[in-house]
């Protein structure tokens, strides 16, 4: 499995395209991440699953509402 890797991610709020690095090696992971350009907060989600050997990434905006 690729514990370290570099993704593209786009800026929920603005679009603009950066490259962050993703670290799996502590499983999954939910943090935020200011974005360079508009200075907003991503919320960036890590899930992996070792039993399929894979890494999924989501990214979204810090004050979408779920109801």
């Amino acid at each position: 499995m690729r514990d370290y890797f570099e993704q593209n991610i786009e800026c929920p709020h603005c679009g603009h395209h950066t490259r962050i690095v993703v670290d799996a090696s502590e499983g999954d992971q939910d943090y935020y991440e200011d974005c360079m350009a508009c200075c907003n907060a991503m919320h960036i989600v890590v899930k992996r699953n070792e039993l399929s050997d894979a890494v999924e990434l989501s990214v979204d905006a810090d004050d979408e509402q779920y109801f």
